[in-house]
């Protein structure tokens, strides 16, 4: 019993030195928390949402080894030429993606501005330093920068900087939406910079990526729908004034003569890659050749890593596997809305919107291009077209709609 005793009294200095430490304990802890209170916590990501991220990433992984190799041993010597790169930046882009979920995403307000200005710049930099290394011409186009080891399409960085800056002054002029000075000019101020400077790149698919989320952002954030009319109208005497009268967009006019005709197209109109993306999805039929199966990716579809990946989808999984793509996509278009709406204010609804957005009209038109449904122009398939950059900036996007999943109303289970 003494012994017992005699332990008691020696904690006891001890006891008494951390209760009077407490304090100071406190002190530092909420020091730190303050400190880093830029990643927040409060609950579990939207676990539907980060499945079908998953899902589609590993299918798109699949499919585009299943889609290059033939193409990169032919010019490669090496069949795994597009598969490495892009699984190194699948699997760093997780890693930004995971955390930013744990970044509080109401302090990206303060970075609207700052990435609507850097993003200007490197749209300016791709015209100014057209022809040299760092914005060499590829393919008859001027739309990549080369930083060091990193390449990339600045339009890729313009469509989250126009997402960002509309849904930041979305949400702090909400209530000012029918108004043309709060509600239209700024907006279309922001918008003809940004998508003018793409156009001049020669850039219509961008373009028009851009064009469709502002006018889905806008139309959510409560902008009246006469001004859509106006916008609609003039838009569309711009557009047929540059295809009939610019030798600059003549080619656009070839790209709508081959789409009516792609089988037997006017003299001088090159349709071979619809052709081939065609026949592909016409040889799937409804089960598919089998994955690996594929005939057209042997040098007869150019470049099937790319814009077209979809049409060796068809050919190796049918028209069921295509049918369960569509309908992945869907579901993660559907939660992403369901997120959106479920945030707990209007700049993680707008930005949550403008994502989902993004995504959702890049399937779309990638699927109606590769079955000939629109004029053939060049739109990747998010998570399946090769692009490493472009696939890290996706999955930064997704990092940011599960951010706004923790702090929504919904039921995550």
């Amino acid at each position: 019993m003494r012994s017992v005793s005699q332990r008691q009294q020696r904690a006891a200095p001890r006891r008494a030195a951390s209760g009077a430490l407490a304090p100071e304990v406190g002190k530092v802890k909420r020091r730190v928390r303050k400190k880093f209170k830029l990643f927040s916590a409060r609950g579990g990501v939207d676990r539907p949402l980060f499945y079908l991220i998953l899902v589609l990433l590993v299918i798109g992984l699949i499919m585009l080894f299943s889609a290059s190799y033939a193409y990169s041993y032919y010019y490669f010597d090496n069949s795994y030429h597009f598969i490495t790169p892009q699984a190194l930046f699948a699997v760093f882009g997780l890693v930004l993606m995971g955390l930013i979920s744990l970044f509080d995403y109401h302090h990206l307000h303060k970075f609207a501005f700052p990435l609507f200005f850097i993003t200007l710049g490197l749209l300016v930099a791709v015209k100014v330093l057209a022809g040299t290394s760092i914005a060499p011409i590829l393919n008859g186009a001027n739309r990549w920068l080369y930083i060091g080891p990193v390449n990339f399409q600045p339009s890729e960085v313009a469509k989250f900087a126009l997402v960002l800056i509309f849904a930041h002054l979305i949400s702090i002029n909400y209530h000012k939406m029918g108004t043309f000075r709060y509600g239209v000019l700024p907006y279309l101020i922001i918008l003809l910079m940004i998508a003018g400077l793409i156009l001049v790149e020669n850039h219509v698919s961008a373009t028009l990526i851009i064009l469709a989320i502002a006018a889905v952002m806008l139309f959510i954030g409560g902008v009246k729908l006469r001004w859509f009319g106006v916008a609609g109208g003039l838009a569309g005497v711009g557009i047929l004034y540059l295809v009939l009268y610019s030798d600059k967009f003549s080619y656009a006019l070839d790209r709508i003569k081959g789409w009516w005709y792609p089988f037997n197209p006017p003299e001088g109109v090159d349709t071979w890659q619809t052709q081939q993306s065609l026949m592909a999805i016409g040889s799937g039929q409804a089960l598919g050749l089998g994955l690996g199966q594929s005939r057209q990716k042997y040098l007869y579809l150019p470049e099937p890593q790319n814009d077209f990946i979809f049409a060796i989808v068809c050919e190796e999984l049918g028209f069921v596997g295509a049918l369960v793509i569509i309908l992945l996509f869907a579901l993660l278009i559907w939660r992403g809305i369901v997120v959106s709406l479920n945030a707990n204010d209007k700049f993680g609804t707008m930005l949550g919107i403008g994502i989902t957005a993004q995504v959702g009209i890049q399937v779309i038109l990638n699927i109606m291009v590769v079955t000939n449904s629109i004029p053939n122009t060049g739109i990747s398939l998010p998570f399946f077209s090769y692009g490493g950059t472009s696939l890290v900036i996706l999955l930064c996007e997704m990092g940011v709609l599960l951010s706004i999943s923790r702090s929504s109303s919904l039921d995550k289970t």
